[in-house]
């Protein structure tokens, strides 16, 4: 072979590469192939790992794990170790990676290396990576060698794509620390909205958990760790789920738990032991319901009292409580408690909704208290709501009798 066909030879791979793909398709492959690093992460790393939410046949398991090894060089545990941390320590100094306690810009543009510091944490690994992979692959190559992979894969770009596939492979590798480090941890503990008031401070980014495989849902799953489906309301879709229901159709994966529902029967003369257990085993949804009403009631009383002649003050600190009041006091930003102070004062319906939302709450937060008791406490707290004169609290007394497990 001459040197001009050599040296043409090369120039058309560096061009090209050996699968000959034009612009659209390599944008296409890339596109492909960090989705599927999005889906190993949160079915196998996230969900099926740190949760357990699922069990995954050994086939989707260990392609998962070559997948990321080749695409991020991610080592299971530490991976595991240090979400399961982030749950346990949430919004603390010892979060990992708390935009609340780091600042969002950190958080932002230093995830990944958040992330490689606290994989670096003995303490960490050894108290919070129990239950992952220990087999002879995950000792020998996976963890060993775990840079090996994306080594390997940056090969198989260049001799699928030439030159360019120098470019395939830094976005392969960017992915997963702009999405997962720096946009779900970011992100999601920041901006976007809340069906649930969980502790922390974690947001849903997008009802459309298309992008980053239903991970957009975070205060879904901040709410229920747990479960292995994301998506709760009806507009939410989760695509990570649908995966996961393909591979369990097909016997490749068995779901261990999902969202508990709240569900309603008959409406009972008198609430009992299983009132309180229907109530407290689904908190998260009572409370977001009562959120739903205390905003009607809000709105209702904004009108009575601008009918009443009320003033543009009063009105406007009516306004701005009704966005605060289904938060729990410690959630609440110091710079508005004043304004929800004078709403409270200007408005005893409201104070009233206020003191029973936190009665309400008692139920499940008070662990010296006998299970007698606590029915007596539901019982008490049902009657004062049927007496309060308040259309949104006794609907809500009346919703809460029907509930049933």
């Amino acid at each position: 072979m001459s040197e001009t066909n050599v040296f043409s030879n090369l120039v058309d791979w560096l061009a090209h590469g050996f699968s000959g793909f034009n612009g659209w398709q390599i944008v296409a492959f890339t596109l492909v192939a960090t989705h599927i690093t999005i889906a190993a992460v949160t079915i196998f790393l996230h969900r099926a790992q740190a949760h357990r939410a699922l069990h995954l046949h050994g086939l989707p398991s260990h392609f998962f794990r070559f997948w990321l090894w080749l695409t991020t060089g991610i080592v299971t545990k530490e991976w595991v170790a240090i979400h399961r941390k982030h749950h346990a320590r949430c919004e603390t100094p010892d979060d990992p990676h708390s935009p609340q306690t780091r600042g969002i810009k950190t958080v932002l543009l230093r995830g990944s290396e958040l992330y490689r510091s606290e994989a670096k944490n003995g303490e960490t690994l050894a108290k919070f990576g129990h239950g992952t992979p220990d087999d002879w692959i995950e000792r020998n190559l996976y963890s060993r060698f775990s840079l090996a992979g994306v080594a390997l894969m940056l090969i198989v770009d260049l001799l699928l794509f030439g030159a360019i596939g120098a470019t395939v492979w830094a976005v392969q590798m960017l992915w997963i620390p702009i999405t997962a480090a720096g946009i779900v941890n970011g992100i999601g503990h920041w901006w976007g909205y809340r069906n649930f008031e969980p502790t922390d401070a974690s947001r849903n980014i997008l009802p459309w958990g298309l992008i980053i495989g239903g991970e957009e849902l975070h205060n879904n799953h901040h709410t229920y760790p747990t479960s292995a489906k994301l998506s709760v309301r009806p507009h939410e879709f989760d695509i990570g789920w649908l995966y996961i229901r393909s591979l369990e159709l097909l016997g490749l994966a068995t779901v261990r738990k999902t969202v508990p529902r709240l569900r309603f029967g008959a409406v009972k003369a008198v609430a009992d032991d299983k009132t309180l257990e229907a109530i407290i085993a689904n908190r998260y949804e009572v409370m977001a319901d009562y959120a739903r009403s205390l905003r009607r009631a809000s709105r209702a009383e904004v009108r009575r009292l601008k009918a009443e002649g009320s003033t543009a003050s009063e009105l406007a600190d009516i306004r701005i409580a009704s966005r605060w009041l289904h938060r729990d006091d410690e959630l609440i930003p110091d710079n508005v408690k004043a304004q929800i102070a004078g709403a409270l004062a200007s408005s005893p319906r409201l104070a009233k909704l206020v003191a029973m939302r936190e009665a309400l709450r008692m139920l499940w937060t008070r662990t010296n208290v006998c299970a007698d008791q606590l029915v007596a406490d539901l019982q008490a707290w049902l009657a004062e709501s049927e007496q309060s004169g308040i259309g949104a609290l006794q609907e809500f007394g009346l919703r809460l009798r029907a509930a049933r497990v």
